[in-house]
């Protein structure tokens, strides 16, 4: 091979690893963050909450295999009714969605009110006041502060940064859990003070007050607004600052600023202005699959926006003007292969029972148990939820319990606990364990217990007007306390007014029980019982012979028969 092929070959390879880089930009390089749990990517973002329009976001960013996708959520300062966001919540809770909050303060004429730091405490109290749906509670600290409309009607990057400092270490106070992103800026504002402000130079500044190490602790992560530009209808393809990939511009910017942590990304604003709908709807497939979900430091879009029905942003809605139905984009999204996320909740939660301590060998039992749901998850069979038994003294007995179905954080509920008991008697121990798709989440007290050997029962009944009693029809049935029929047994001999029953199963030892003795054609009897261990006695009153339709109870009407039958009459009187 002569040297001017070869120097041909080296330029192809160089231009395809080029064009190759233009396209797929820094998902060739090792991705420095990794999320910990399967995640889906899939969001949307909300101008206004609906709980409505929440089932068909998650219809959106939860079809096609995925499950707890992310939606934003815009809070103003007059808008924070505790029950109204915790409805929203447990909405979110039932359809699996993630919530993240973006602070906001309230529109004066045709510019929003600036924060102070003052407001720190009253947004604290109330964000914290909620019971957030997964353990991250993702904050965005306002919005696009580097247009001066956003900010009382001029920029200020240290008034900014000033305030972001204050609302961050409050939050970090009161939980570790509130995971703090600054506002996601306009990556295309001009540098045009006081209305705009260039985004390298506003974040230059910000960064310029506080020290690096106060912001590497309390930034989380990265809001981002990645729009296509120029116009909000650039490439889908397109690389660097005011593209899809704006972020990829925002992590060197802050890395080379001295934020040394890797920040995840949230694409929280993303989308295209609308003119050819297909062709939108084209481009959110091209930026999802070549994109975004191909960079795993990304952690969620949520494109902008699902509902708006007027100026400015009616262009953006995902949703069609006065109309139910919604844009190709939302279809498209929709169609795309999406995985089932796994956030992080945190498990509390309680399992109490009351459940006796001496059993008996070769017998079936059942118990009630109470759970209580004091954390972030809905318990639920088919989320995965189960109990089960742990310990050596799991091996003394069979057991199943009922399913945990929809037990919401802050309800309780019970569980059935059924036991079938070995033959092995001795003292054992065990406890009733919460578990997620295998994992131990929640262990209750433990339960001692011991199995002993089946006890005896001994009567004696008559039958009136024998003297002595025999036959080889009785019958024994025993009762809880509950009066659960627990033992039967039937064709039962008596001798000179005497029987017995051995081996009686399914009794709790030392619980009082009602025992009940039948015979054809006579009235039943009961008397009560504690049993004990060995061998126990029972005297029954005596019977009478008045059952003639064996139905168990007297009727008068039943006398006629037995004086117009001999055959009765020498059976009951001989």
């Amino acid at each position: 091979m002569n040297n001017g092929k070869r120097k041909l070959i080296i330029i192809r390879l160089l231009l395809g690893i080029f064009i190759y880089y233009l396209i797929f930009g820094n998902s060739i390089q090792a991705h420095a963050f990794e999320t910990s749990a399967p995640n889906n990517k899939f969001g949307i973002h909300f101008a206004l909450p609906n709980l409505d329009d929440l089932t068909r976001a998650r219809d959106l960013i939860n079809s096609n295999g995925g499950d707890w996708g992310y939606v934003t959520l815009v809070i103003q300062e007059d808008d924070r009714d505790r029950n109204k966001w915790q409805e929203v919540f447990d909405r979110m809770r039932e359809f699996h969605l993630i919530p993240i909050i973006r602070l906001a303060t309230v529109p004066q004429a045709d510019q929003w009110r600036r924060p102070q730091p003052e407001d720190a405490d009253s947004w604290v109290d109330f964000l914290d006041s909620l019971h957030w749906v997964v353990k991250d509670r993702y904050i965005i600290l306002f919005n696009e502060p580097n247009h001066g409309a956003e900010w009382g009607g001029s920029v200020d990057a240290g008034d900014y940064a000033e305030l972001a400092l204050t609302f961050a270490q409050k939050l970090k106070s009161k939980s570790p859990d509130f995971f703090i992103m600054l506002a996601g800026l306009d990556a295309s504002a001009p540098s045009a003070k006081p209305k705009f402000e260039d985004e390298d130079l506003f974040l230059r500044q910000i960064f310029s007050s506080g020290s690096m190490e106060q912001w590497n602790n309390l930034l989380s992560g990265l809001a981002s607004h990645s729009y296509p530009n120029p116009d909000f209808s650039g490439s889908p393809l397109a690389a660097g600052r005011g593209s899809v990939r704006t972020y990829q511009w925002e992590l060197e910017l802050l890395r080379s600023l001295g934020i040394s942590k890797e920040l995840p990304v949230f694409i929280t604003e993303t989308g295209w202005k609308r003119g050819d709908e297909e062709v939108v709807a084209e481009n959110f497939r091209a930026a999802f699959e070549n994109i975004w979900l191909a960079d795993e430091r990304v952690a969620a879009v949520t494109p902008f926006v699902f509902d708006y029905q007027g100026a400015p942003f009616l262009d953006f809605s995902w949703k069609r003007f006065q109309d139910s139905g919604f844009y190709p984009q939302f279809y498209t999204v929709q169609s795309l292969t999406k995985v089932k996320g796994r956030p992080e909740q945190i498990e509390r939660g309680e399992i109490n029972f009351d459940i006796p301590h001496d059993l008996v060998a070769h017998s079936n039992f059942r118990f009630t148990l109470n759970l209580k749901n004091f954390g972030q998850a809905v318990w639920d069979k088919d989320s995965g939820y189960q109990l089960t038994v742990v310990g050596s003294g799991q091996d003394h007995f069979e057991y199943f319990f009922s399913d945990i179905k929809n037990l919401k954080p802050f309800e309780q509920s019970e569980v059935d606990f059924f036991i079938k008991t070995s033959g092995a008697p001795g003292k054992n121990q065990i406890q009733i364990a919460l578990l997620k798709d295998g994992e131990f989440y929640i262990t209750g007290k433990a339960w001692e217990y011991e199995i002993f050997p089946l006890p005896d029962l001994r009567f004696t009944v008559g039958l009136l007007p024998k003297l002595k009693s025999r036959g080889n029809d009785f019958e024994i049935q025993i009762f809880d306390e509950q009066e659960n029929l627990v033992f039967k047994k039937v064709g039962i001999e008596v001798e000179d007014s005497k029987g017995a029953v051995r081996e009686v199963q399914n009794i709790i030892l030392g619980k009082k029980y009602r025992v009940v003795i039948l015979k054809p054609y006579y009235l039943p009897r009961q008397n009560y019982l504690t049993f004990d261990t060995g061998e126990n006695t029972l005297k029954f009153e005596m019977l009478l012979p008045l059952d003639f339709n064996k139905n168990g109870r007297l009727d008068i009407f039943e006398l006629l028969p037995v004086f117009q039958n001999p055959r009765l009459i020498n059976l009951l009187f001989p």
